[in-house]
């Protein structure tokens, strides 16, 4: 099994290590040299998928099936253009995914299908967050607590050429599930709990059992089927939403494969969802049973001396990353590292029977590295508000 993966970046990172773990042939697509997942991949072409539509559908047809690991509208309008031309699946589901882009769109159809949403502007007073309906991650976001900082971040949304999405405030715990659909059914999987730096980007990925009560676990699980079955899900979507002490309260969706938590889910329970994904589109029912195991799955920098947790968009920066089992002490490194270099970056990622023997190996990759690099300090920011 060949899986041609369109971008090189994080997303593309994230499938040709879940390729790996299938056992399946990985091709990197991207239009940049420095991809990092180029120097992952078994095999890489340099190609721009929506100005060399000929070269990209010849490699096409060598792959038994395609996925998008990249966000860019016109290469993913070719993919659901081209793909399909040369009979291949396309692991990915553009109607979905022009839903999840809009936070307005995505939000009314949550509603109307009864999904635990923060509460709207104004009913629901201040504080609030005031967001981008159209934009990724943490871009053009704003915690507002006042009317005068409303109407700033209002001015932030709109030099952004975008429509504003105001709500509550909530705070707890930042929770994950990811759910693949074939468009009559659909399967949530495991939940998963995201550490953020103090950027607001995510540093650490835990894959537990209890991250939630047994109760809103299966809650959890049912939301992501009933926004699954709402949208008509032919592939895969995440579903992010915030643990709060009355419970969940889901922020937003996100249909593409995501970077971070696949890897943490295999490293935990066994489970690969691109193999999962492949075996949805080719109407397989095969489902590896869940391990019951943990994982954590957590982004380093190391510079000025320091080994610092970092985010995922720092981590972006790895240059010609290759993969290191037993690095430092850990179970598996996917890093920059050499010998005497004083500025490297690494993913790192460490599995168990229990929490405690998955905190024991951190501890020890922290250690070792601090020790074996002559490091003077280890640390791991947090946001200010949470």
């Amino acid at each position: 099994m060949k899986i041609g993966i369109v971008g090189g970046a994080l997303q593309g990172m994230e499938a040709v290590l879940l390729a790996k773990k299938a056992g399946y042939e990985s091709l990197v697509i991207d239009r940049k040299s420095t991809a990092p997942a180029a120097s992952l991949a078994d095999h890489f072409v340099l190609c721009d998928v929506v100005n060399d539509t000929e070269t990209a559908k010849r490699i096409f047809s060598d792959c038994d099936a395609v996925i998008p690991a990249c966000e860019e509208l016109d290469a993913l309008h070719i993919l659901c253009k081209e793909v399909p031309a040369v009979d291949k699946p396309l692991l990915f589901d553009m109607h979905a995914y022009e839903i999840s882009c809009s936070k307005e769109r995505s939000n009314r159809i949550m509603a109307e299908a009864g999904v635990p949403l923060p509460k709207p502007w104004p009913e629901c007073g201040f504080p609030i967050i005031v967001k981008p309906s159209c934009q990724s991650g943490s871009i053009g976001v704003s915690e507002v607590n006042n009317e005068e900082e409303r109407q700033k971040a209002l001015e932030v949304v709109k030099e952004l050429g975008d429509e504003p999405i105001q709500q509550e405030f909530v705070s707890g715990n930042s929770v994950s599930i990811e759910v693949i659909g074939n468009g009559t059914s659909a399967r949530s999987y495991v939940t998963t709990e995201i550490v953020l730096d103090h950027n607001y980007d995510c540093k650490r990925v835990v894959c537990e059992p209890n991250i939630l009560k047994e109760e809103d676990d299966e809650l959890f699980g049912k939301i992501g089927v009933d926004i699954a079955n709402g949208i008509g899900l032919k592939a895969l979507m995440d579903v992010e939403a915030i643990y709060t002490k009355n419970g969940l309260r889901v922020l937003e969706i996100d249909s593409r494969i995501p970077s971070q938590t696949p890897m943490a889910i295999q490293a935990g329970t066994g489970i690969n969802l691109l193999e999962e994904l492949v075996n949805s589109a080719l109407g397989k029912g095969v489902e590896r049973p869940n391990s019951g195991n943990c994982s954590v799955y957590e982004h380093y920098l190391v510079r000025d001396g320091n080994l610092i947790t970092c985010g995922e968009k720092e981590f972006g920066h790895v240059e010609k990353p290759y993969i290191a089992e037993r690095l430092f002490g850990a179970d598996e490194v996917i890093t920059d590292y050499m010998p005497g270099k004083s500025v490297w970056r690494a993913t790192v990622i460490n599995s168990g029977k229990t929490p405690a023997e998955v905190l024991e190996k951190r501890k020890r990759f922290i250690s070792n590295a601090m020790n074996e690099c002559d490091l003077e300090e280890y640390i791991d920011r947090s946001p200010e508000v949470v």
